[in-house]
């Protein structure tokens, strides 16, 4: 969805991101290939113009640990045109049989809520009305991938805070030398005021980089900062 509201047309708002809110369509985020995951700008997917239709690209190429790819209606996809990065919306609706295939990979070891998969294009097309129109390069893929990553930030929190909780229940519950509840000792209670600690500014570091986003007073650098510490404090606090 954040792709559409960044950088499509006021028509593809229209059409697509009322029906996305409701849940009624999924969406995914098409931009890791399988030869290139940390280096986008080498990526080998490719539009180009459909020599029998007027206004219609054709997409070829392949995507790989795409979240919610088997199950998506809309994609997102990232592919050179000319040499440039460019962003188009595939609807799944509108694809020949043959010319998209969703597999999932399956197995994964972590984040089994959701499903990932590949997206395999021969050929898809999509209407010009499609692409959007006013972003090229990597600044448009990265600009996304900047707000998923703010999301991650919130989200370890979230992690967090339920290990707080199950460890607290616990401690409360569990009872050890001559029956106290482990919770009494002060080993037990440091670990839990470092692990609400380390919630709290987390938390707090969250809200003020989302409004410095709202003014538009937002740098980059502050997502990867957040991110990369409040990633850090959950996984040290759940692996204790």
């Amino acid at each position: 969805m954040g792709a559409i509201y960044d950088f499509g047309t006021e028509e593809l708002k229209e059409q697509f991101l009322p029906t996305m809110a409701k849940g009624a369509l999924i969406g995914c985020f098409g931009l890791t290939e399988p030869n290139h995951g940390s280096d986008p700008g080498s990526m080998e997917t490719t539009a180009r113009i459909d020599p029998d239709r007027e206004g219609v690209y054709l997409l070829s190429g392949s995507k790989t640990w795409i979240t919610n790819s088997p199950i998506a209606d809309v994609l997102i996809v990232w592919a050179k045109l000319d040499g440039q990065v460019r962003g188009f919306l595939i609807e799944r609706a509108r694809c020949p049989p043959g010319t998209l295939e969703t597999p999932a990979i399956k197995n994964k070891t972590g984040l089994r809520a959701s499903i990932t998969g590949m997206i395999h294009m021969d050929n898809v097309p999509v209407p010009k009305e499609f692409m959007f129109p006013d972003v090229e390069g990597l600044r448009g893929p990265f600009a996304c991938l900047n707000n998923a990553r703010y999301g991650i930030a919130w989200g370890t929190m979230g992690a967090l805070e339920d290990c707080i909780e199950r460890a607290r229940d616990y401690s409360l519950s569990r009872k050890q030398f001559k029956g106290n509840p482990l919770a009494k000792y002060q080993l037990i209670q440091k670990k839990l005021a470092d692990a609400v600690t380390d919630a709290t500014f987390g938390l707090l570091a969250c809200v003020q980089v989302g409004r410095l986003k709202e003014q538009g007073l937002l740098a980059p650098e502050m997502i990867s900062m957040i991110k990369r510490q409040n990633c850090d404090r959950s996984l040290a606090h759940a692996r204790q």
